[in-house]
């Protein structure tokens, strides 16, 4: 068995890698054996070969000093013995025996008074360096590990390399590749990235509740302000479309007066004409105009006097103040105070009223007006978009 050095699990000793954690199980076998193996495989150095013991001297010869290393200083010269007497001997050898050469490693003695001579030491041979960094062991090859004959296992493969492998592990025993991967979590839309619908983690709670009831405030007040604001913001839609849309001209299916003078009726507005009118007795009459299907109104063009000469427009009286009544469809009334500035010519009014089905003019003012004048009012147009 392989103990994983991060986990401390077990594995098979044919795994490369945790079942844990995924760690590599290549080291952890061969730890021991490599911090053992510098120690025995480093050779020592070179054991010195054995001093060699002088040889020891004859009998009855002198006693010889040690030699002077080169290192030391000179020593001192010994004092000389003083002669021993010589003891008789019984019988007198028949003749002396010849003294051994002395070995050429020894000295000879040294005389009172004289330098003594510097030996030569005998050279070693050198013995070849080893090229090793200083401080550093030497990490040993790595071997190759034979595979083993009984590493097959049944489980599911390895969805990466297809290396069988039980079912208790978490990772590939090859390519340590995760046999149960996570499910890719979808990105949310753009939407849940935006407070209030921010998913956060809260500490006590998701904050699911609080953002429910954020949501259905901001509902509920979108529903009020659209009930409120429905009319207003239809209104400025309405108008921003009279005003990039080109209106066209419109005409009423007739005209009816509530008072006209003999030989001005109410049908001269609609003629057309400039130099013709409508003949209103007095401040206070109206003439009304019906269509024949809803429209939006969008503009009116208001013609007054009885001719756009100068002279003649002075002395007809005219309209200078109106009030503008549009009837929808759903019977609503749409009143608008008109103010005519006192010159010949067409006036535009702008309206903007939708679903109008009849338009009423009711004449509040005049100027030149005097007995038996008729206030004129020319000419009536009508625009729709």
């Amino acid at each position: 068995m392989r103990t994983c050095p991060e986990c401390g699990v077990a594995n098979e000793d044919g795994d490369d890698f945790c079942g844990n954690c995924g760690a590599y199980l290549g080291w952890s076998g061969t730890a021991a054996a490599t911090s053992a193996a510098p120690a025995s495989a480093a050779p020592g150095p070179a054991a010195a070969p054995p001093a060699a013991s002088p040889a020891a001297p004859p009998a009855g010869a002198a006693r010889e000093e040690p030699p002077v290393r080169p290192s030391a200083a000179p020593a001192e010269p010994p004092a000389a013995r003083p002669a021993e007497p010589a003891r008789p001997s019984a019988a007198a050898p028949a003749a002396a025996p010849a003294p051994k050469p002395a070995p050429a490693s020894e000295v000879p003695p040294v005389r009172p008074g004289a330098v003594p001579p510097q030996p030569t030491a005998a050279r070693q041979p050198a013995a070849d360096p080893v090229a090793v960094q200083p401080a550093k062991p030497v990490a040993p090859r790595p071997t190759v590990r034979p595979a083993a004959a009984d590493e097959a296992q049944v489980g599911p493969p390895c969805p990466r390399c297809g290396t069988p492998n039980r079912p208790d592990r978490k990772f590939c025993r090859r390519c340590a590749e995760p046999l149960t991967p996570t499910e890719l979590v979808a990105a949310l839309p753009w939407w849940r990235t935006r407070w209030p619908f921010r998913r956060r983690v809260r500490i006590g709670g998701s904050g699911s509740t609080l953002r429910r009831m954020i949501a259905l405030l901001v509902l509920a007040a979108l529903v009020v302000a659209g009930v409120l604001f429905y009319p207003a913001g239809r209104n400025i839609y309405e108008d921003v479309l009279d005003k990039l849309r080109d209106a066209s001209a419109i005409s009423p299916t007739g005209a009816a007066a509530s008072a006209e003078v003999e030989g001005h009726p109410a049908k001269l507005t609609v003629d057309g004409l400039s130099n013709t009118y409508w003949g209103a007795p007095n401040v206070g009459d109206s003439i009304s105009f019906p269509f024949a299907r809803p429209f939006r109104l969008v503009d009116v063009i208001i013609h007054t006097g009885s001719s756009t000469e100068p002279q003649q427009f002075q002395q007809q009286a005219r309209p200078t103040a109106l009030d503008l009544r549009m009837t929808t469809s759903d019977g609503k009334v749409h009143e608008q105070k008109v103010t005519l500035n006192d010159k010949p010519g067409p006036q535009t009014v702008l309206t903007g009223v939708s679903d109008v089905v009849k338009v009423t003019l009711v004449v509040r003012a005049a100027a030149g007006t005097g007995p038996g004048i008729p206030i004129a009012l020319a000419e009536v147009e009508f625009f729709k978009r």
